[in-house]
């Protein structure tokens, strides 16, 4: 039997390890952002790329908005940065984020982020208003148990 002191030694030990620090932001998973926009990034690889969906909550269009796919790299770090690109499926458009992943002192992750929207110009002439420009603000949504 493994003494208690020696236990908490070890498990101790264990949560200073690099990767997985208390304050460790991890990119994968499922995030919404303030206006209730979802995004799900799968794994990222050793080389900090990754790949996922995002399903927008806010685009102007009469075809039905279906989750686009989203491909991206990260800084291998803490609190990465990082960005990504959306190839929006369901209209002439392209978004890319960058941003920052932070965890606060209750170990909460948020990903707080700025984007570009390229929407489609039938001309040079028409592309002055082409380009949108925010902010969006992601909290790690919730696992539904099945």
């Amino acid at each position: 039997m493994v003494p208690t002191t020696s236990l908490l030694l070890l498990l101790g030990l264990a949560l200073l390890a690099p990767g997985l620090s208390a304050d460790q932001c991890d990119l994968t998973g499922s995030w919404t952002n303030d206006l209730g926009s979802n995004m799900t990034i799968m794994a990222v690889n050793n080389n900090g790329e990754f790949a996922g969906t995002f399903h927008t909550a806010v685009m102007t269009t009469t075809k039905e908005i279906k989750a686009s796919p989203l491909v991206g790299i990260q800084h291998i770090k803490t609190q990465p940065t990082f960005g990504f690109t959306v190839n929006w499926n369901f209209t002439d458009s392209t978004a890319v984020f960058t941003g920052q992943c932070f965890v606060d002192t209750d170990g909460k992750e948020t990903l707080k982020t700025m984007w570009l929207l390229q929407s489609h110009a039938n001309s040079i002439k028409e592309d002055w208003n082409a380009t949108t420009v925010g902010t969006d603000t992601f909290t790690r949504r919730p696992e539904v148990m099945e």
